[in-house]
């Protein structure tokens, strides 16, 4: 074989060869891109403050605000006195004042005054307690209670 022919061999073989070689397999698709991540949910509203009693005060005059005043800790027997107590918060709350005659390391109990209040934020309700005929020399005391529990107990004396 002369080397003409060789060569031609040669290209035909390398055509061959090329024409039967597979294709490459296609690149494999680019990833999709990432899903944006969600907007994060927006914090919840802060729940609403519960009733809370702020301020209790006792005295013997109080104003259209209903707050005391007049704050003093004696008082004359035929004083009307007054207690006004300040709450904070939203919610229904029962407020209550319990009057006590305290006589020798006893309570005597006077009278016990109830209120259910609908909060709608700061505001202040009034007990009062009076005795026409005169109330007895002493120390006294009135416990101020929200929802059935003592918050603040108030001492005062009749002089």
């Amino acid at each position: 074989m002369n080397a003409t022919t060789r060569i031609l061999a040669l290209a035909f073989v390398a055509v061959g060869l090329a024409a039967c070689k597979k294709e490459a397999p296609p690149p494999p698709a680019p990833a999709p891109a990432p899903a944006p991540a969600p907007a994060p949910a927006p914090a919840p509203a802060p729940a609403p403050a519960p009733v809370s009693v702020s301020a209790a005060k006792v005295g013997d005059a109080i104003g259209l605000d209903k707050k005391i005043s007049s704050e003093k800790p004696a008082y004359g027997k035929k004083d009307t006195i007054y207690v006004s107590v300040a709450t904070a918060g939203t919610g229904t709350a029962t407020l209550k004042a319990k009057w006590t005659f305290v006589s020798g390391g006893k309570s005597v109990p006077v009278k016990e005054d109830s209120q259910t209040i609908q909060a709608t934020g700061p505001s202040d309700t009034e007990f009062h307690i009076s005795k026409p005929d005169g109330w007895p020399m002493g120390d006294y005391q009135v416990e101020v209670l929200l929802n059935d529990k003592v918050v603040q107990t108030l001492k005062y004396s009749i002089k």
